[in-house]
């Protein structure tokens, strides 16, 4: 197996830096949505051999060095009993708004609630034994906690921050039983078979620094303390969090997701020898000409200056309408202009 991506992970020297996409299986490849056009977006997630199929095709098409299974934050939060559909982004019938709402929500057992995400990881691992290694992940706690509060996307997220400030008693009752929720499906996915997770903390950018470390930050730390993590590294992103990475290793990741907000060499004196970062090239960089694409990604290996510990990625997803063709090239050029001397 190719495994590059772990050992930068780890901090360890590696040939040439490890590269993968987030959002890797998706809506620009055309053999993605061969597949999707069959079946809806639930149905896909919940359909083991199709999730499958689709978390496979970017390590065949691109040549990464990492495979990522396909499902979606939210997967685990409708076991909890609420609702959920896709009207295209998540949508649920109804909102977390008062202490009885949290009452309400359960912890799922996972073997039974979400079984086909455990099965796709099973998948994934015997059909990936000579490849690459697989990649697990969840929501975070603040991140799902949007999505249940507000009941969709938001430009504001006026009714979690109300929730916060005004009723602090409810919205620590509901972070408390989504974190505990999270440790149980991420170390659910672990056991299944997973060698790497990442916590996506879409939203944890949205605070003031001492928000975050206040409202977000104790929940994280105890999620990632509450892992089964001995030799499986945990890479924690959180978009937005360019100006609070100090705040942000606390939380005990062993890599940190960087958008492309931040200069990553600067981000990597910030954090120091012992944590690995993965970023951050501008996900829009990949419309543009493969001169420009190969100029800007010497640019983040450049900044990155040879430092052990470092996997190239995105800022943030890859976007539907990239040019396949495209993130072709730009793997290509991480591979090429990143390769040591044998």
């Amino acid at each position: 197996m190719n495994t590059r991506f772990l050992d930068a992970c780890w901090g360890k020297p590696v040939d040439r830096t490890p590269v993968w996409l987030m959002r890797q299986a998706g809506r620009y490849l055309p053999e993605y949505m061969a597949v999707r056009s069959k079946c809806t977006f639930l149905e896909l997630c919940k359909t083991p051999e199709l999730a499958a199929e689709v978390s496979i095709q970017p390590v065949d098409i691109l040549g990464v060095d990492a495979a990522i299974m396909f499902s979606d934050i939210l997967t685990p939060v409708e076991p909890m009993g609420m609702k959920l559909d896709f009207v295209p982004g998540p949508v649920f019938e109804h909102p977390i708004r008062s202490m009885a709402d949290v009452d309400q929500l359960r912890i799922p057992e996972m073997e039974q609630d979400v079984p086909y995400v455990l099965e796709t990881i099973k998948i994934l691992r015997r059909e990936l034994a000579n490849k690459v290694p697989l990649i697990g992940f969840g929501g975070a706690p603040f991140t799902l906690a949007c999505y249940m509060v507000e009941g969709k996307g938001s430009k504001d997220f006026a009714q979690i921050k109300r929730m916060m400030y005004s009723a602090p008693d409810v919205y620590a009752a509901l972070m408390e039983k989504i974190t505990m929720m999270d440790m149980e499906y991420l170390n659910a996915q672990i056991k299944a078979g997973a060698q790497a997770i990442q916590i996506f903390d879409t939203w944890g950018g949205i605070l003031a620094p001492s928000d975050y470390e206040t409202y977000v930050l104790p929940y994280t730390t105890k999620l990632i303390n509450g892992l089964n993590r001995m030799e499986t590294p945990v890479i924690h992103f959180v978009k937005g969090a360019g100006a609070m990475l100090d705040s942000v290793k606390k939380a005990g990741g062993d890599v940190m997701g960087l958008d492309w907000h931040v200069n990553l060499g600067t981000a990597r004196d910030l954090l120091g020898q012992g944590m690995a970062v993965q970023g951050n090239l501008d996900p829009t960089v990949l419309y543009a000409p493969k001169e420009v694409i190969e100029a800007e990604v010497k640019r983040v290996l450049d900044e990155n200056a040879g430092r052990s510990g470092h996997i190239f990625n995105l800022g943030h997803g890859i976007l539907p309408t990239v040019p396949p063709e495209n993130a072709i090239h730009m793997v290509e050029c991480v591979h090429r202009l990143s390769q040591k001397a044998a």
